[in-house]
């Protein structure tokens, strides 16, 4: 609708997290651009739960805002079979049940094969600041109207949801004295695979933390009369996994303070995001209550939170590869299929995207499975779960994380990626130099046993048992706290074959041997899982006249209309009884 705002980061100036950090590198190891651009515009980066197994880590990146926005553009600029339009879709051109194009507000008609409606929030947007309201699709910019309309009349259902941000802080008003200091890691990992440039520690920014206390609660309790979400202004739902402030202050009234994450904007700018400080409460009582945080006693707004309340389309109306089940070649894509999140709407994007290309020359839908990606659990969660709140992906959504790690996410896609045209010849060479490099380190150790008088002033480091007698790599690695890349490094240099390997491939190295025996095990689990993806259903099926499976399972499996067993076996109401039922009518 504006290109000054292509890849604008409407919410956190932020990218990755827990799960969504897998989520970024698994679209890199597709080809796409969020992991490079990601890379450089970081500001800092860090690595969370590394206190945890590595199915858990997740890398996070506190990106400089307009630098983010800058690089979508010039990398977009820089391909040459994308075009741009600034316009505001009014209407999707539909002839015979099948999408032609789409028409905009100008007037211009805009014929193609088939169609990816990515709308964000701006769906008959309204801003929330206090009991005021306005129409907008995000501050300072208006909300599209008239799409929502057409497509009901088309038949699609649609609800409504909420969201919201904090307000942003002059940093130069901030006593960053009284908070704690959040360094960013010593190693960059950084999301994309590619060996671009990775910031360097010495240049990261700080980000501090800090705490509401009674006082601040007390000024906020003070405005609930004037809240648009509890004086039931806001119809939509908002998001379980990230409420407001004056939401968790009501919700767990019995804590005294809640966490604050102080962000810096950039690079370049004073500019401070209050990340856990989300609302919707007059500005005034957003100003007097922030001033009671600590850290916050001289602060100076630059805008206020606000809440947004917008359209999305239940995604239940979508099948798995992101086209709608209403109407041909018409495909939907990030918030207005009810999910957060860039990272959850980037990944939507692309598959839409590849499968949207697919189906108009008639090629096979890209479609991943739950043991392949987050990707894939995400898109299976909405087209068979749907949802009635904002949709945020965590690792414990995924029952295959040991598998759908970060750190492998290349070794996962990539080769996919290439099947369709997507991976460079680059990737691929890095990709097979990393495979021979992990088989060669694990030979080499399977081969090897080290001597008493060689790791054990290590093990003694490491509060770890001496050993007596030679014992293999595998064996010792598969003790607690030993590393692979520590326990190298007190090898004599002549024995030493891995000096010159990249961190991240004797990372990857020690997790497949470390973990082999639960990574083999949810190897076994996907496999039997997968059976029941390969059983389709028709799509004609008629589940209303199965009388022998619940009356629930019917209403489901008749809105839904599951592609496969699998899908009919993770929808909520469908029972074990009902999928073996229908396995019988299946013949099987």
């Amino acid at each position: 609708m504006n290109l000054q705002h292509l890849g604008a980061m409407s919410c956190n100036p932020a990218m990755g997290g827990i799960a969504k950090g897998q989520i970024v590198r698994e679209i890199d190891a597709l080809g796409g651009l969020s992991g490079i651009v990601t890379d450089n515009s970081t500001i800092q980066f860090r690595m969370l739960n590394r206190s945890k197994g590595p199915g858990m880590w997740s890398p996070r990146a506190q990106c400089d805002r307009s630098l983010f926005s800058s690089s979508w553009r010039q990398y977009l600029e820089a391909n040459n079979n994308v075009f741009f339009w600034q316009d505001t879709v009014r209407e999707i051109i539909v002839s015979r049940g099948t999408v032609e194009g789409v028409l905009t507000a100008s007037g211009q008609k805009i014929f193609g094969k088939s169609v990816v409606l990515t709308t964000g929030t701006f769906l008959n947007g309204t801003i929330h600041i206090g009991r005021n309201n306005q129409s907008g699709g995000r501050i300072g910019e208006q909300s599209a109207r008239g799409l929502t309309e057409q497509l009901c009349s088309l038949g699609f259902h649609s609800e409504r949801l909420k969201t919201g941000t904090p307000p942003r802080v002059d940093g130069r008003s901030i006593d960053y004295s009284k908070m704690e200091e959040q360094q960013g890691d010593d190693q960059v990992s950084g999301f994309s695979f590619l060996p671009i440039e990775k910031i360097k520690s010495t240049q990261q920014r700080c980000c501090w933390i800090t705490y509401t206390n009674r006082n601040v609660h007390e000024i906020l309790k003070s405005g609930f009369d004037e809240s648009p979400m509890f004086q039931g202004d806001i119809q939509g739902t908002g998001p379980r996994y990230c409420p407001s402030i004056e939401d968790k202050i009501n919700r767990f009234a019995d804590k005294l303070q809640h966490q604050l994450f102080v962000e810096p904007e950039g690079w370049n700018t004073v500019e401070v995001y209050v990340n856990g400080f989300s609302t919707s409460l007059p500005a005034r009582v957003q100003f007097d209550a922030l001033r009671q945080v600590n850290g916050f006693e001289n602060c100076v707004l630059f805008r206020p939170g606000y809440a947004i309340e917008y359209d999305y389309f239940p995604p239940t109306q979508l099948n798995n590869t992101l086209r709608t089940k209403a109407i041909d070649n018409l495909f939907f894509a990030g918030q207005i299929n009810g999910t957060t999140g860039y990272e959850e709407a980037a990944c939507q994007g692309l598959i839409a995207g590849i499968n949207a290309h697919n189906l108009i020359h008639n090629k096979e839908p890209f479609v991943l499975r739950r043991n392949e990606a987050y990707i894939g659990v995400l898109i299976d969660d909405l087209i068979s779960k749907g949802t009635d709140e904002p949709y945020r992906m965590f690792t414990s959504r995924a029952e295959y994380r040991t598998l759908l790690r970060q750190d492998n996410a290349d070794l996962r896609l990539t080769r996919r990626s290439a099947q369709i045209g997507l991976a460079s010849s680059e990737r691929l060479e890095i990709l097979d130099r990393k495979e021979i490099a992990l088989q060669e380190i694990k030979s080499t150790l399977s081969q090897h046993k080290l001597s008493p008088e060689l790791v054990n002033s290590y093990l003694f480091q490491k509060a770890s048992t001496p050993i007596s007698e030679r014992t293999s790599f595998q064996k010792l690695l598969l003790r607690p706290g030993i590393h692979l890349e520590e326990l190298i490094a007190h090898l004599p240099e002549e024995m030493n074959a891995f000096q010159d390997l990249d961190s991240e491939i004797i990372e990857q190295a020690e997790i497949q041997i470390k973990y082999e025996v639960y990574i083999q095990k949810e190897h076994s689990m996907a496999l039997r899982m997968n059976q029941l993806e390969d059983l389709g259903l028709p799509s004609s099926l008629d589940y209303n006249s199965i009388s022998s499976i619940s009356i629930e399972a019917r209403q489901k499996l008749s809105t839904v209309r599951p592609a496969t067993l699998g899908q009919a076996s993770r929808i909520s109401g469908v029972n074990p009884s009902d999928i073996q039922i229908l396995m019988l009518l299946l013949g099987r």
